[in-house]
């Protein structure tokens, strides 16, 4: 790394440090990610570079000084008797020997006579603790010192021996893993149910330990991958490894052993395992070298929070090409807009994906990327898809720069948007993240979408005010002590309102695609969408062309729904709300007595109101419009029609039918 100046390693540590963290906390904490995880790892190696450059700007809360993040609160809290540690990570041959000749200074004779090397696993690191032959204990790594009891779940996992052939207190670490083959299986299930596929083997089994109900640990087929054994302490890792496998754990099979002299073989053989991993039974993104003499692990001891004695050398991210064929900006929860590349479906890192975050204007320019380009994708850490770089050489002679501005003003030509100064991001210009927020939830809750009574603008603006509500989701975190502390809720307003939410987490689908608020997706929208797709998971990876087809959908509100299900925020959301029991129910209306009829209901009626008359014809399968066409069924006329209507369906030979008429197309 170049050096710089003191000056200049102050600024830029403080950075790292802030950005590093948020991502440890939302990866390791909330199995979250918010950047991909190659990215994540040279940031934290560029910020290690630099505390080595400069060791006395180290300070006792670094990211370099900690692992992982802190447990959460499910669980019981156990302190490990000896720190779960994480290692260094490399990312070359000429780092692997600059961390040899560094240990090779400290060690007596100077020089390591072995090596041990085993594949890095991508999984939930845990410790088994046996007393006298019985497993009596399992324990997540959580923050390094203190971990969370998953006992229960754990215990579900088939091939963790209950009882083993050891006398005394036994600590075995590993990994908890998915297998590829299993993991496709969850996928292809939750394809066949329509529901939402999960992101990564990785995330899906920490989430499964972390349930509160060992039923699901137990209905997935977890595997147990040990690594280490912490007591009884064994001469080498080699011995370790052998012993483990010796009292019935599995451990990758991967392990090796490599002299000093060995050292071109060692390195050989690392290079081939980036092409190998991909036949491997589980997914790996590196392969861990140590020391194999535990004693001298042992001394050279930790800095920070890595041990001296070991290193993780990580593999390349998974990269693809495919073809720009839009870029469409979203408007976030906070007014920012953030422009979003769409393009040909791709599979990186054993899943499709379908577009890429931009970030922001200055990117899009930096990148110089445009509609029609070939680019280079990676799915770093197998989480989010990112732009790597754009191929020029390929771009069609006829594309123009991406004009970030007049996008905006084409895509939102209703609202108006700043860029402040020294920022990067547009926002929309005189609106703040809560009124938004207030916005979004009274639409949610509005009678056109879910209909939830109590959330009217006056308790909505409470709930926001007070903290309670920082977003959709948080309406179904709601507890009534929580409510009647507020001025405006009593004990029977409390159990009303959350009577309500819990009713609207089955909602028909075409409400709750309503509810979602996507631009351009009125009622009649969310209807099309909902009998076409019949989940929110396969709306949320349909294609542009399956838009098109839909009638009445071109391609602005097409852009727009692409544009919606792009935005990290909105999945996330639309992950936690499924977390939080929103299961909406679809009724398949395509025999329905009124499918593939279309009508307007124009002026007042007399036992219903427009949005309940409405439904009533969604409900029977009909499709409700705003305007008279050819395609026009009948016009139902109320009291005091409005006078264009009626004069355009005569015009078109459109047939009008009154309320009784209407009372007995629906049955009432």
């Amino acid at each position: 790394m170049k050096k710089i100046s003191k000056e200049e390693a102050i600024t830029r540590i403080e950075k790292l440090r802030e950005l590093i963290n948020e991502y440890r906390y939302n990866y390791h904490v909330l199995d979250k990610s918010i950047m991909s995880e190659s990215a994540a790892d040279s940031l934290k190696h560029e910020l290690s570079q630099l505390e080595e450059m400069y060791p006395e700007l180290i300070t006792p809360d670094s990211p370099t000084q900690r692992v992982a993040g802190k447990p959460l609160d499910k669980f019981v809290k156990v302190t490990h008797e000896k720190r779960m540690i994480s290692l260094a990570d490399v990312f070359s041959e000429e780092e692997i020997k600059d961390w040899i000749t560094r240990n090779e200074k400290l060690i007596p004779g100077g020089r390591i006579k072995e090596f041990f090397t085993d594949i890095k696993m991508d999984g939930l690191a845990c410790a088994l603790k046996y007393k006298d032959g019985l497993f009596v204990q399992a324990v997540t790594r959580g923050d390094g010192l203190v971990g969370e009891d998953v006992t229960m779940n754990v215990r579900t996992i088939q091939n963790i021996p209950l009882r083993i052939s050891e006398p005394g207190e036994v600590e075995v670490r590993g990994e908890i893993i998915l297998f590829k083959k299993d993991f496709e299986e969850i996928q292809e299930h939750q394809r066949k149910m329509g529901e939402k596929e999960f992101a990564n083997p990785r995330n899906l089994a920490a989430g499964t330990i972390r349930q509160l109900d060992p039923k699901v640990a137990a209905s997935r087929n977890l595997k147990f991958i040990a690594y280490d054994l912490v007591k009884p302490n064994l001469p080498t890792h080699h011995e370790a490894y052998e012993k483990i496998r010796s009292l019935g754990f599995r451990t990758s099979n991967e392990d090796k052993v490599f002299s000093r002299e060995q050292l071109p073989e060692m390195l050989k053989y690392i290079r081939s395992l980036d092409e190998y991993r991909k036949r491997l039974l589980f997914n790996t993104d590196g392969m861990v070298i140590k020391i194999n003499d535990r004693e001298i692990y042992d001394k050279l001891g930790i800095i920070g929070k890595t041990p001296r004695g070991a290193v993780a050398f990580k593999f390349p991210a998974e990269e693809s090409t495919t073809r720009v064929r839009d870029i469409v900006i979203t408007i976030g929860r906070t007014g920012a807009a953030t422009p979003v590349a769409i393009f040909d479906p791709v599979e990186i890192a054993g899943s499709i994906v379908r577009h890429a975050t931009l970030h922001n204007a200055d990117e899009i320019k930096r990148l110089d990327i445009r509609i029609g380009d070939t680019v280079i994708v990676y799915k770093a850490g197998d989480i989010i898809p990112q732009v790597k770089e754009v191929l020029t050489t390929l771009r069609p002679s006829d594309t123009e720069p991406f004009d970030y501005e007049k996008a905006l003003k084409t895509q939102y030509p209703e609202l108006s948007f700043e860029r402040p100064a020294g920022e990067v991001v547009y926002r929309v210009k005189g609106e703040t993240s809560d009124f938004i927020l207030k916005r979004s939830i009274e639409y949610y809750a509005s009678k056109p979408a879910l209909n939830i009574e109590g959330l009217g603008e006056k308790n909505v603006a409470l709930l926001v005010e007070s903290g309670l509500v920082k977003s959709i989701a948080d309406l179904y975190r709601l507890k009534k002590s929580q409510l009647t502390s507020l001025e405006r809720f009593a004990d029977l307003s409390a159990e009303k309102l959350i009577f309500n939410l819990e009713k609207s987490k089955t909602a028909d689908l075409n409400k709750v695609i309503t509810a979602l608020g996507i631009r351009h997706v009125g009622t009649q929208t969310a209807t099309l969408l909902a009998n076409k797709f019949g989940s929110l998971e396969k709306l949320q990876n349909a294609e542009k062309d399956e838009l098109l087809e839909i009638p009445d959908i071109g391609e602005v509100v097409a852009e727009s729904i692409l544009a919606y299900f792009a935005d990290e925020d909105n999945l996330a959301m639309l992950s936690e709300l499924k977390e939080l029991g929103l299961k909406p129910t679809f009724n398949d209306l395509s025999s329905a007595p009124l499918a593939g009829k279309s009508y307007i209901i124009s002026g007042t009626l007399e036992k219903f109101g427009r949005e309940e008359a409405e439904d009533k014809l969604r409900s029977l399968g009909a499709t409700v419009t705003s305007s008279v066409t050819k395609t026009t069924t009948a016009l139902i006329l109320g009291e005091k029609p409005g006078n264009s209507k009626v004069e355009k369906a005569k015009k078109l030979g459109i047939p009008t039918i009154n309320e009784q008429e209407f009372l007995r197309l629906i049955g009432e």
